[in-house]
């Protein structure tokens, strides 16, 4: 007897928009079902940029209700969001809107801490690249952390507000630079050193933990008392449980606003080598260690276009402009994806030819041509962040997993391909969706509690086939 198809509700929020989706999990089947998609974006407030958190957990639940709608048998929620930013609560109520992690705010918070530990001691503490806009830093330029009573990352603070609950799951936890990387648990002793009060901190759960059951009020409204159990709530951890990795020597790609480039491990590598090269060790699901590197991913490409749309007062169509793009001659000039000048919003193409400019020569005049190197660029940082994950691990490579909506764009997939020498697999294009999902129906049996990650990801592979592309020349 064929076992039955089951349903769980999968939030899904990223930096620029969030879903709502219903994931049907059986044998031989795994399939999303969008429910609800919205925007979402830095707002400014008089005081910076912020996240309009009361508009997402309304979309949130307003795309929840209709789910059930759709789906009475949904048995749990899972929520994934990006890291480091977080909401400060005194009672219920927060101090203010989440700050966003794009706020210029974070400088101020980088001299701060270095100036009390130096970055090359903080690195054998939390295994963390240098971001300026780790929690850490925040929370350092952050006057109201003298007045909170508890802090919550993104993800759970929404669980929060859907349940009353006050956790916080352990993979987003670990990029906040406040968690051990040896023990995996909150580094006190480093919170107290900046006025982070310990009693903030909340219990610590691991992804397939029931956090709690929806509040009476939103059980009504949503028309289902519902469970939320914990995924991996950092979104990049739920992408790589259904990143299809052949073996250990599948090096992956989760690619959208941001590229996170690495390998999965076991045991951290906490040289200075690793230091210098800026990777990072973020908890995954089961435990494992992600030893990635941060990359400007297509918020390079999607900032480009705004702004040309700006310039238009109209739409641009991104598949035609890839399509032309693929044609034009390949870049005679690249520059640096990760330059410090690109990271905040606006103007972006002028940014872009201000740093082809600073090294002796011109961008491309042409949007096409431009088009091509940055997406080249991007490619070049991946290829090198791969090359540095081999040796600064010593494993080598035989393959890319790129999975998330970059693996939507073919020039990005191909042009990975050529710079790393090596074949990419490109798909699946939903992969945080289906890691929440998998790690709900893991929670409720559907495939035992002993199945490990490998038997969630032979379930991706035969249902979610990936698309390969090969080095040319």
């Amino acid at each position: 007897m064929t076992p039955p198809v089951r349903a769980f509700a999968a939030v899904d929020l990223g930096a620029t928009s969030g879903r709502v989706m219903i994931g049907r999990v059986g044998a031989e089947r795994l399939e999303l079902e969008q429910i609800a998609r919205f925007p979402n974006g830095p707002v400014a407030r008089a005081d910076g940029l912020h996240w309009d958190f009361e508009a997402l957990v309304e979309h949130v639940i307003d795309g929840l209700a209709e789910a059930v709608r759709r789906e009475p048998a949904i048995e749990s929620i899972g929520i994934d969001t990006w890291a480091v930013d977080y909401g400060l609560l005194r009672g219920d109520e927060l101090l203010a809107e989440p700050f966003h992690y794009r706020d210029a705010r974070t400088a101020r918070g980088v001299d701060i801490v270095h100036a009390r530990i130096p970055f090359a001691e903080l690195y054998p503490r939390n295994g963390l690249q240098f971001l300026p806009f780790t929690s850490l830093y925040q929370l350092a330029a952050d006057d109201r952390v003298a007045d909170a009573e508890t802090l919550l990352l993104v993800p759970d603070l929404l669980a929060h507000r859907l349940t009353g609950a006050r956790v916080t799951e352990r993979t987003n936890a670990s990029t906040t630079g406040l968690l051990g990387v040896h023990d995996r648990e909150w580094d006190l002793a480093l919170a107290e050193a900046f006025g982070i009060r310990p009693r903030i901190l909340p219990p610590l759960v691991d992804p397939g933990e029931h956090i709690g059951r929806l509040r009476a009020d939103l059980a009504t409204r949503i028309g289902a008392a519902l469970p939320v159990v914990a995924v991996g709530s950092h979104d990049t951890a739920s992408a790589v449980v259904a990143a299809p990795l052949a073996s250990p020597d599948s090096a992956y790609i989760s690619c959208g606003t941001w590229g996170l480039v690495g390998l999965e491990i076991a045991a951290p590598v906490l040289t200075d080598a690793a230091r210098t090269a800026g990777f990072t060790h973020e908890l995954g699901v089961d435990g494992r260690i992600r030893f990635l590197h941060n990359v400007t991913g297509l918020w390079l490409l999607s900032e480009t276009v705004r702004e040309w749309e700006a310039e238009d007062g109209a739409p641009l169509g991104l598949p035609s402009l890839l399509r032309d793009a693929a044609a034009a001659p390949a870049p005679a000039v690249l520059f640096d994806a990760d330059h410090p000048s690109l990271s905040a919003p606006g103007g972006m193409p002028a940014r872009i030819a201000a740093l082809v400019r600073a090294t002796g020569a011109e961008a491309p005049a042409d949007r096409p041509g431009f088009v091509r190197m940055i997406v080249a660029s991007i490619a070049q940082a991946f290829a090198d962040a791969v090359r540095a994950a081999a040796a600064l691990t010593g494993r080598p490579v035989a393959a890319v997993n790129l999975i998330g909506g970059g693996a939507l764009n073919e020039l990005l997939c191909q042009e990975t391909s050529d710079r790393t020498g090596l074949p990419v697999l490109a798909g699946p294009v939903e992969a945080t969706a289906l890691g929440n999902v998998l790690v709900q129906a893991r929670a409720a049996g559907v495939f035992g509690r002993d199945a490990s990650l490998e038997d969630l990801r032979d379930l991706v592979l035969r249902t979610h086939a990936p698309a390969r592309y090969t080095p040319r020349g």
